[in-house]
């Protein structure tokens, strides 16, 4: 199928890695050119800007003004077709509720939600000047599967898909869909890392990292596919979102998790 995205302009936020590398590498093999923010711009990041069409900004996207220096830079281009809000972070909360800080609350909702606050604020203006556009934000199961082990990334990832449903309503009149995607567990660092949630729950319970992915893809009844997610995945939903192929979808979430989720 052809996206029809050749010659577009894409920004893309938490870029060098996971799902938002996944994401900036697909939107190249399209022909779009890709205004790439995250902290650490070289690696993989690093070797496809060598293609001349990424344009890494390293930037801290949970400072206020950091989402407008990475929107700034598609000024170059004149012009800004896609956002893909993808930066967010998630920490598990072993110690329950009332060991979760002020200070880890704060930090969890900026860089999960007021991240994408800030950069769809930057962004809206150069698509309402052309009156079209299309947002793709990365959610989460967890923004209506509330686990206390991570009882604020939960409730960030709540309030950003409720974000996305209003602004939709009220952009779609000017041309400018917004939607969200949420996956499960998503073969990436954050999941599978030295540092991620396989590896903290296996320190926990005091067993092998192959057995706590085991637990993990056991957890909730199972996964119907029996497997992670891979990044690939969420990026080719994403694309199609971005794309005008999908030119009446708006204000819609899109699962995508093996069939972790059993409810309708």
């Amino acid at each position: 199928m052809d996206l029809r995205l050749q010659g577009k302009v894409a920004v893309v936020t938490g870029a060098s890695k996971g799902i938002g590398l996944a994401i900036t590498r697909a939107l190249v093999a399209e022909g779009v050119r890709v205004i790439a923010g995250a902290r650490d711009i070289g690696g993989e990041l690093g070797a496809l800007a060598e293609s001349g069409m990424v344009h890494p900004l390293a930037v801290d996207l949970s400072t206020p003004d950091g989402p407008q220096k990475l929107v700034a830079r598609t000024g170059e281009y004149g012009a800004l077709d896609i956002l893909v809000n993808n930066v967010g972070a998630v920490a598990l909360r072993l110690g329950g509720f009332l060991s979760v800080t002020d200070d880890e609350w704060w930090a969890s909702l900026n860089v999960n939600l007021l991240a994408a606050v800030r950069t769809t604020r930057a962004a809206l203006p150069l698509m309402l000047k052309r009156g079209r556009g299309s947002i793709v934000t990365i959610s989460s199961v967890n923004s209506f599967l509330p686990d206390p082990a991570v009882i604020d990334y939960s409730a960030a990832k709540a309030a950003l898909t409720n974000f996305s449903k209003a602004l939709s309503k009220e952009m779609g009149p000017q041309g400018i869909r917004i939607n969200t995607v949420s996956p499960g567990p998503v073969e990436t660092s954050l999941w599978l890392g030295p540092e991620g949630v396989a590896a903290t729950v296996a320190k926990a319970r005091g067993v092998g990292a192959d057995t706590a992915r085991r637990q993990i893809i056991e957890s909730q009844g199972g996964f119907a596919t029996g497997r992670f997610t891979r990044p690939d995945e969420v990026a080719d939903l994403v694309l199609l979102l971005a794309s005008d192929r999908a030119g009446n979808v708006t204000g819609s979430d899109f699962v995508i998790d093996g069939g972790l989720i059993k409810t309708l």
